[in-house]
């Protein structure tokens, strides 16, 4: 009898489902067809008509028990059949598939640990990069305070020379050379001009 793919589908579909709902299920898996209508169970069809679509192995069985956690009934289905051996290679497959799951979660954990290790890592070292600079500046700014400072108490000389914009004082004298001599001629210089400053901030000063 041909089967159309659509059935091929639902077909693998219902063999998947019946063979993971319970360890007696994943056993035998029957067609049944009974006034029209097609139906799929794991138990043979009424008056033994039907077709028979998948007959479970027995190391499907045992691993099917070991998967739910029935070690000691897989046990008991392998001694019933004299399946010692195959009851040792199943269970020994189950544990490596065991392991292999655990180690891969503890690889999981581990890296997940290293990924939040780095992440702490590079915030501490983005917070202390910003300290040190915020260090660096606030000594930059301690440094041109301390120069202020030192400016404001270097002494200023508040008074200017005493000659401070005016010409440097002389003495002339006109001597006559024709022997007459009206008396010497004396220009004194004029008195001293003195501008008073007035000291600023800074050490600058305003005259």
């Amino acid at each position: 009898m041909k089967t159309s793919r659509p059935g091929m589908r639902f077909l693998a579909v219902t063999v998947l489902l019946l063979a993971g709902a319970s360890p007696a299920m994943a056993q035998n898996i029957y067609k049944c067809s009974q006034a029209g209508t097609v139906a799929y169970t794991d138990h043979p069809c009424p008056g033994g008509k039907g077709e028979l679509l998948h007959k479970a192995d027995d190391g499907e069985i045992i691993d099917q028990y070991l998967r739910l956690g029935q070690q000691d009934r897989a046990r008991q289905y392998a001694d019933a059949r004299h399946l010692e051996a195959l009851f040792k290679e199943r269970l020994a497959a189950y544990q490596q598939d065991m392991e292999e799951k655990a180690q891969h979660q503890q690889d999981e954990m581990l890296a997940e640990q290293q990924r939040e290790e780095q992440a702490r890592q590079q915030t501490l070292a983005e917070q202390a990069a910003s300290r040190e600079q915020l260090a660096a500046e606030n000594e930059a700014l301690r440094q041109q305070n301390e120069q202020y400072r030192d400016e404001l108490t270097q002494p200023v000389d508040s008074y200017p020379p005493a000659y401070w914009g005016t010409a440097p004082p002389y003495r002339e004298r006109h001597h006559h050379h024709d022997g007459d001599h009206d008396g010497d001629h004396d220009h004194e210089p004029k008195a001293p001009v003195f501008h008073p400053c007035t000291q600023l901030a800074g050490g600058r000063v305003q005259c």
